[in-house]
């Protein structure tokens, strides 16, 4: 059975994600969260290092190095490249789209992953909200508009404490927990899996 950085077994890790869909599963009544007030999808594109997530199914097989790269296509969309090194040290990459839903902020999007169920269409509901950005673009704070899936994204592979502090607000100002977020081990960065929530 495959170990995580702390010890945690996969089938643990498993467990984990179906509470955490447990506890983030919102009242039908719940609002979305907000977007943030303007996204400048220029300063936007490029490399991002996931420094943070909500564990789901998707991204149980990336071990450590997890980055997103957007890049503008000849279409006017987003091209999305995600990649990262599995528990095996291999290189992991999938390619996708992303198409703004949301003309007055930006901030709202659909990507789509061919091959992957529910996220196969180009056009569709909005699953990307970035609820916090840095005024710099030096990190973001990704969810839906279900709150179950969340992702801390930076330009660099480590932040500084105060940046920290400031994406942990940016989650809770979205109406998530930071302790549902695991960090993600990162060269150059955090090299252990732990809550967000312990600091």
């Amino acid at each position: 059975m495959k170990k995580f950085a702390h010890g945690i077994s996969l089938a643990a890790a498993l467990a984990v994600v179906a509470a955490i869909g447990a506890i983030t599963a919102p009242a039908a009544t719940a609002q979305p969260p907000a977007p943030v007030a303007a996204l400048q999808l220029p300063r936007y594109l490029g490399t991002w290092h996931q420094l943070a997530a909500v564990p789901a199914y998707f991204n149980l097989v990336c071990a450590r190095d997890t980055q997103a790269h957007y890049a503008l296509d000849p279409h006017g969309n987003i091209s999305v490249r995600n990649r990262c090194t599995t528990w095996s040290n291999t290189p992991n990459t999938i390619t996708g789209t992303a198409t703004v839903n949301d003309a007055t902020t930006h901030a709202q999007l659909h990507v789509s992953f061919p091959g992957v169920p529910t996220q196969e269409q180009l056009h569709g509901p909005t699953n990307y909200v970035v609820v916090g950005l840095a005024t710099d673009y030096s990190w973001a704070v990704v969810t839906d508009p279900y709150r179950v899936s969340g992702f801390v994204l930076s330009r660099t592979p480590a932040l500084t404490t105060g940046q920290w502090q400031r994406v942990r607000a940016a989650i809770t100002g979205a109406g998530l927990s930071t302790c549902v977020f695991l960090t993600s081990p990162t060269t150059g960065g955090i090299d252990v899996i732990r809550p967000v929530c312990s600091g």
